[in-house]
């Protein structure tokens, strides 16, 4: 791997485990890997105009730094 600077928690190990797995995976297993996500009660997925994305990611930031505390 040629780029070294990987996010906090991740590693050349990790990056080519999830590699691994996403190029193991079959159309199939990889559609029902998405539905599952989209039903997960935890998270929400939804539809933004790219131009909010950096208020969005920091309303997050906000929100990781409230939860926190």
């Amino acid at each position: 791997m040629r780029n070294k600077h990987f996010p906090p928690g991740w590693n050349e190990k990790r990056v080519r485990r999830v590699l691994s797995h996403y190029e193991k995976q079959t159309d199939e297993q990889a559609a029902a890997e998405d539905d599952a996500a989209f039903k997960s009660r935890k998270r929400a997925v939804i539809e933004v105009p790219v131009e909010l994305m950096p208020v969005i990611r920091e309303i997050i930031a906000q929100y990781k730094v409230a939860a926190r505390a």
